[in-house]
């Protein structure tokens, strides 16, 4: 015999009922508006696991009155589903509209995707996909240009509430005292799904007395960190991360490091992250951020897990409390991009040696002048393309140890402006 979940006993069978979302399902959401309508759209519901899009996809095809035909896009059989719409749209009794649900319609690859848009185009076919996966990436353009995205967020702890009252209302209270109901309700992580999960493994608690948290946290398992280092969450989180450090947000930098790492992301990527945060965003408006962060990885080379990852979380903190500069690298990229465009630019004479007479004719270093002979130590010249000369691409900021560069920058800068002026006179 098999048992039917939890979570399938208790699915919401009306908007109503549905826990969350009030964006699109309150008084006034758009999804309200569209079933009031009567005319119902492609959607495409993208969203974290247990977040009630299987349970949404069929309260919309219900208010439509209209066929449900499921299909798990990572367990189904393409060719079943073709037959399966053949026989509906062939059946001379059926006139009702069908609405096709696609699980995780990110699994489908392109030419797989393709056979989907007849059936939208049509119109007698409404298509819903469902995915946690960004569908800017997941899904080819031409399908997606034809679905409503709704985009659904994790489950607060005001929704867990009400699917844990639901049960409660449904099977009888839960013998917790309210921190153990708290500590129930945060161990879901805003998975509704998960959360009726654990209502199941604590079905052997006796209501003779109120049990507290650590009673049964031995008697559930907390949901693993949602985290995939191939997808959407890991471009996502390591962005977040590089941000808080530019802002100089420490707290968030801290978050974001532990999120990852709790997720079982690779730390010597992170690492080779903040490597490049540290030469990004801070430069030379304090030149000891890359060697700090160079040092933490090798540190964490040595102790690896967990207790490098404090060399980790020192580094971050760092990062995030040094002062920044974005000005090394905006040179850079303006060097990149001249360089590119001029390539055809030969260097200037003095600033090539002459190792054969020809080159000394030509007179290929003629006019050096050796810095170190100057009572400056500077010369004034330029090296640059002449066309070039007059080029400038290193700006430092008054921050940091760039305020000190500032300094020397404007102390060489003078000196050549007296050399050139000197010459012209």
């Amino acid at each position: 015999m098999t048992r039917t979940p939890l979570a399938d006993l208790l699915r919401p069978t009306s908007l109503d009922e549905i826990a969350g979302h009030e964006q699109w399902l309150g008084e006034n959401g758009w999804l309200r508006k569209i079933i009031s309508s009567g005319r119902p759209l492609s959607l495409l519901l993208w969203g974290p696991p247990g977040c009630g899009k299987t349970t949404l996809a069929r309260i919309y095809a219900r208010a439509f009155d209209a066929t449900f035909i499921p299909f798990s896009a990572s367990a189904g059989s393409l060719a079943e589903l073709k037959k399966q719409l053949d026989e509906i749209s062939n059946a001379p009794l059926l006139h009702k509209r069908s609405i096709l649900f696609i699980d995780e319609i990110h699994r489908l690859n392109k030419s797989q995707q393709d056979f989907f848009l007849p059936l939208v185009e049509n119109g007698h076919t409404i298509l819903i996909g469902a995915t946690t996966e960004n569908p800017s990436f997941a899904l080819q353009g031409a399908l997606l240009s034809r679905l409503r995205v709704i985009t659904l967020q994790h489950l607060d702890e005001a929704a867990l509430t009400k699917i844990l009252d639901r049960y409660e209302n449904c099977c009888g209270k839960l013998p917790l005292t309210e921190e153990a109901r708290l500590f129930l309700i945060t161990s879901a992580s805003g998975d509704g799904r998960y959360l009726l999960n654990l209502v199941e493994n604590l079905s052997f608690l006796s209501g003779d007395h109120l049990h507290t948290t650590e009673e049964i946290q031995t008697s559930i398992q907390k949901r693993p960190p949602l985290y995939d280092k191939q997808a959407d969450q890991h471009y996502n989180l390591i962005s977040s991360l590089h941000k808080a450090v530019r802002s100089s947000d420490p707290d968030a930098a801290l978050y974001w490091l532990a999120r990852m790492l709790k997720g079982g992301e690779d730390p010597l990527y992170i690492g080779r992250r903040m490597i490049r945060m540290a030469c990004e965003d801070i430069g030379l408006a304090d030149p000891q951020a890359m060697g700090v962060t160079l040092h933490a990885c090798e540190v964490f080379e040595r102790l690896g897990s967990p207790e490098g990852e404090l060399a980790l979380a020192q580094a971050i903190l760092y990062l995030a409390l040094s002062p920044k500069s974005n000005a090394v690298y905006t040179a850079f990229q303006e060097a990149s991009a001249l360089a590119e465009q001029t390539s055809q630019l030969a260097p200037s004479l003095i600033s090539v040696n002459a190792p054969t007479s020809l080159m000394k004719n030509l007179g290929y270093g003629a006019e050096y002048i050796y810095d170190h002979d100057t009572p400056q130590g500077c010369s004034g010249q330029r090296h640059l393309p002449q066309e070039l000369a007059e080029r400038s691409l290193y700006h430092p900021v008054e921050r940091g140890f760039e305020r000190e560069l500032k300094k020397r920058l404007d102390y060489f800068t003078s000196i050549r402006h007296r050399i050139s002026t000197s010459q012209d006179t």
